[in-house]
């Protein structure tokens, strides 16, 4: 029992909640980058439906008109604006949660995961703005510039701070959903996969077998949050390239079906392997530092196996 307080005493300590966030911004981070072809692809098909019709289309022309290099295009503003992202996402919500939770002690653990992910989420996409209003742009635009040394100069002259955060209210109707479903969905998956197919507590579990539950549960997270959140994806590249200036023009000139149904297919193969390799990673740099995997496990399956 002394064990156990201590152990729960760490996990919500300071350097708990900096490793969460360390691990979230390293995770994230490295995650987008090797991922921005992908993210080159989605946009592109975003912003030029017509143009850019399949994948198999998008990729070819992209490849014969602008050369294997744009398809790296903009994984400055990925890696430093996702990292920022994954910090505030991942380490708030490990924070928030432990308030919650002593707040809302007789509540639903859904409402818990919900409240303490979207107050994570709101910090989360204040950082992220910026980086993702200049990645977008240069993605999607060629000629607007290179990257973020030359992007953040080029967009303050021609719009002002305003430019920086034209998507934000689009990117929390994105993220945010993402988020409060990603990480239920995440936290129910976990207990489910210890409870009905490991069948063993989490801490009778190898390491080995407590990641690839985490990737487990991290592929189904980040793949129901896609499905949840396409549509003010949609939106958000609408708005930073341009095609829309507001929120209900984007939508008319997008569509209602077409808000959950463009690129999708493209989302779903970005964000699924996205998700898992994040959780993948987050949950390896807290085991290197000394802490429990992610996830909550509802009930004692000692109990559960006898």
């Amino acid at each position: 029992m002394a064990m156990e307080g201590r152990r729960i005493s760490e996990e919500l300590s300071p350097r708990y909640y900096g490793l969460c966030a360390v691990g979230g911004m390293l995770s994230a981070g490295t995650t987008h980058i090797a991922l921005t072809p992908l993210d080159v692809l989605k946009v592109n098909m975003q912003v030029y439906p017509v143009k850019y019709y399949s994948i198999s289309k998008c990729f070819s022309s992209i490849l014969r008109e602008q050369g294997p290099s744009a398809l790296w295009r903009g994984w400055t503003g990925k890696f430093f604006g996702y990292g920022a992202q994954g910090g505030c996402r991942f380490g708030l919500y490990e924070y928030f949660k432990g308030v919650y939770s002593n707040v809302f002690v007789d509540q639903n653990r859904n409402f818990v995961y919900f409240l303490s992910s979207a107050s994570a989420e709101i910090f989360a996409n204040l950082a992220l703005c910026p980086f993702e209003a200049i990645k977008v742009r240069v993605q999607a635009q060629p000629c607007f510039a290179k990257g973020l040394y030359d992007g953040f100069p080029k967009l303050y002259a021609a719009e002002g701070t305003r430019g920086f955060y034209r998507g934000l209210f689009p990117l929390l109707g994105r993220n945010l959903p993402f988020s409060m479903v990603m990480f239920s969905t995440f936290e129910h998956s976990v207990d489910f996969l210890y409870r009905n197919v490991a069948k063993r507590r989490k801490e009778d579990c190898s390491v080995a077998q407590q990641l690839g539950v985490t990737c487990i549960a991290g592929y189904a997270a980040g793949s129901v949050g896609s499905l949840i959140s396409n549509p003010a994806d949609n939106i958000v590249s609408a708005l930073y390239n341009r095609k829309a200036d507001s929120l209900m023009l984007a939508i008319r000139k997008i569509g209602f079906a077409n808000l959950f149904t463009r690129s999708l297919p493209i989302r779903l193969l970005l964000v699924g392997p996205s998700i898992t390799l994040q959780w993948f990673f987050y949950d390896t740099i807290k085991v290197l530092g000394g802490l429990p995997t992610s996830g909550e496990v509802a009930t004692d399956l000692r109990d559960h196996a006898s």
